[in-house]
């Protein structure tokens, strides 16, 4: 299976809270709700077109919790609300899974071998969505085959981020990319190995080098 991660985030990389005051609250976070002014049409369609290609969900449990109240009352028809409620869904948590949104499992000790196990599975797309704290574990072990970030124009200042200091260094590919009419830009992106480059000058020119 492909482990796809999907995320909204704040120009400054704010991941947390996006869709709403009392989402995630967490370390004292009172900025919730600061994707709603900048949602539009074109930003349904790319979410859409996610969950069109999911096989299977992966969550950590403040994302499943959140999502779970919310998503399991809606039944409109959507890719999204079919694939929130229907399919498979695998949750990293230390606790046991109450209530048990339909087709749901956990995932308790060694999350990242578990997570190796699922994607040697075949299969449609694994989808992280959200779900930090996993999308952090997951980035680092290196088992994120493509990144699907919704970046809006907003700067949230603190809160929970996707890349941290300690996170390591990768470049990425990109492969597919939009931009909303509130100014998101959305980027698909595949990692590849971090490279570093030289400037020099040459004859009075500027040349650039891969190092």
């Amino acid at each position: 299976m492909k482990l796809t991660l999907h995320t909204f985030l704040s120009l400054d990389g704010v991941m947390q809270g996006p869709g709403g005051f009392e989402e995630d609250r967490s370390g004292g976070f009172d900025r919730g709700g600061w994707l709603i002014p900048y949602g539009d049409e074109v930003m349904g369609e790319i979410v859409e077109g996610w969950f069109a290609k999911a096989g299977a969900i992966l969550l950590g449990r403040t994302t499943y919790t959140m999502m779970e109240s919310y998503w399991s009352q809606i039944d409109d028809g959507s890719n999204t609300a079919s694939g929130l409620n229907n399919l498979p869904k695998y949750v990293a948590t230390s606790t046991p899974l109450a209530p048990v949104w339909n087709d749901s499992t956990a995932l308790t000790g060694d999350v990242v071998k578990q997570v190796e196990e699922l994607k040697a599975k075949p299969g449609g797309e694994l989808q992280i969505h959200g779900s930090c704290a996993l999308a952090r574990t997951l980035h680092q072990a290196g088992l994120i085959d493509e990144y699907r970030l919704l970046t809006f124009p907003v700067a949230v200042g603190s809160g929970k981020r996707l890349f941290t200091e300690d996170a390591p260094a990768y470049g990425f590919k990109l492969v597919e990319s939009r931009v909303t009419s509130t100014g998101a830009t959305y980027s698909a992106l595949t990692p590849t190995p971090f490279q570093t480059g030289t400037a020099a000058i040459e004859d009075g020119s500027s040349t650039f080098s891969t190092d």
